[in-house]
């Protein structure tokens, strides 16, 4: 079978695919199975995985990332499943592809390929669509070398030759670079673009509200918990990035509360550094979030390779977003580190109607005390009440009861406490309201903060209600004594 010469497209669909990985003393892999998630990958993308095959090496092998024997082993394979395409669970530069493809004779496909198609066939609106595109043409820029074979001069000095193009020539291969380099530029402005009308709507959103991310590895279950808590809308499906965009929807806590909660992309081991930063604008709503949530489906094998792998990907995140405004910081003239602080993080174990018994829960929640036991699809099933009484004393920092007297003209703060509090008591007079309202301090601080014209007077603390054990008894003996 010739090795394919254009690699104009790499679409998977109804391909047979043998699958292909080298272990290294250090390689991050689920030892109790090695190929569960590339194989989830490649049927994401539309193969048929046949076959898989893998080496133990101290280091990869330079030319070919695989011994040469190996290789060998690896087109018997192909041959005997009558397998097109070989998929590789890493990255290989555009050489290794090439030396890998003239050995075997089917097209290779790296894990960075795989997971762009996949993201590719997801994206569904224009951000998501142009992010994509751009992770493309950065990853195919310096391939093209390798994925082309007309590289001969299009034009010489000589020969036949139309109007136009008598002259010096000129490769093929530059001019593909030049438009992809053009293309890549104006992709580039776009997303610019885009990404700073978002990232000041996030801002000013985190002004007015209490605000909650969802983050966690893909098809943890974040979609399902994200419509169970809010009216939703976000697409649930058990496979792997059926969430590529970042939705915002009110979650009501009750008594007049309510926070805005964000389904972001899920997380993936290896993730394309080029994917990585073109989709880290759809993150935005988890670096600057009031708190994260985390949601880890405890019931897969490698539920400790997921969480390590979130943990690392928001370590990364909020540096850069500590970095980001360190420098934002400096531009103001304020010397010294910025007092932005990252979110804190909340561990939601999901899927625990799963297990076969309750080793694991303990275990998770013995290493990550306060982590919440959660059945992500069941509303107001296991640890969604506790989960809710986090945010709410969170979102409030606390319940006061305030009379607040603000002037008529001033709707928007008006219009803030009754929305973000619940008012007990209302008296106009000619040129002012009087609301009693039982709000949280955080909100009344933040609209302090905001310069809201308004008189606060004694500030008193709402008290949990008392409960007595004391009166069934006492009516059960007065039922007694009536007898």
């Amino acid at each position: 079978m010739p090795a394919p010469k254009e690699r104009t497209n790499i679409k998977l669909q109804a391909e047979r695919a043998v699958l292909a990985a080298v272990r290294l003393p250090n390689s991050r892999y689920d030892q109790r199975d090695p190929f569960g998630e590339l194989q989830a990958l490649a049927e994401q993308a539309g193969a048929q995985a046949v076959g898989t095959i893998e080496q133990r090496l101290d280091r990869v092998v330079a030319g070919t990332y695989m011994g040469a024997g190996k290789l060998k082993e690896l087109r018997a394979l192909c041959d005997e499943l009558q397998a097109t395409t070989v998929i590789f669970d890493h990255d290989l530069s555009p050489r290794q592809m090439a030396n890998i493809e003239e050995v075997v004779e089917r097209k290779i496909i790296d894990r960075s390929e795989l997971i762009l198609d996949i993201f590719a066939g997801r994206a569904t609106t224009t951000e998501a669509q142009l992010q994509v595109e751009l992770a493309q043409l950065e990853y195919t820029f310096p391939r093209l070398r390798a994925m082309w074979d007309h590289l001969e001069r299009i034009v010489g000095s000589g020969g036949i030759a139309g109007i136009g193009t008598r002259g010096p020539g000129e490769q093929q291969l530059e001019i593909d670079r030049r438009l992809a380099q053009r293309r890549k530029l104006a992709l580039q402005t776009r997303l610019r673009e885009i990404q700073e009308r978002k990232k000041r709507a996030v801002a000013q959103r985190n002004l007015d509200h209490f605000t909650v991310g969802i983050v966690g590895y893909t098809n943890a279950g974040k979609s399902t918990l994200f419509n169970t808590l809010t009216p939703g809308g976000a697409y649930a499906d058990d496979r792997v990035f059926a969430t590529l965009v970042t939705r915002t929807r009110d979650w009501n806590l009750g008594g007049g509360l309510r926070v805005l909660l964000s389904d972001t992309v899920g997380f993936v081991r290896d993730l394309p550094h080029n994917l990585s930063a073109s989709f880290k604008a759809t993150l935005e709503e988890a670096t600057h979030a009031n708190i994260v949530l985390i949601v880890l489906d405890i019931s897969d094998p490698a539920a400790e390779l997921h969480y390590q792998t979130v943990n690392e990907t928001l370590d990364d995140l909020f540096e850069e977003q500590r970095k980001s405004e360190h420098t934002r910081s400096r531009a103001k003239g304020i010397e010294g580190d910025s007092d932005w602080q990252p979110p804190p993080r909340v561990l939601l174990l999901n899927k625990i109607d799963r297990l076969a018994d309750n080793r694991d829960l303990l275990v998770w929640q013995r290493k990550v005390p306060g982590a919440i036991p959660i059945v992500a699809s069941s509303k107001g099933g296991p640890g969604h009440a506790g989960l809710e009484a986090l945010i709410r004393d969170a979102a409030t920092g606390g319940l006061l009861d305030v009379i607040a007297t603000v002037n008529l003209e001033d709707s928007r703060t008006i219009d803030t406490l009754e929305k973000r509090g619940e008012v007990l008591d209302r008296q106009y007079d000619a040129t002012t309201v009087t609301l009693r309202v039982r709000i949280g301090k955080r909100q009344l601080d933040q609209l302090r903060s905001l310069g809201a014209k308004m008189t606060i007077a004694p500030v008193l603390p709402v008290k949990p209600a008392r409960k007595s054990a004391r009166k069934p008894a006492q009516r059960s003996t007065k039922a007694k004594s009536r007898k």
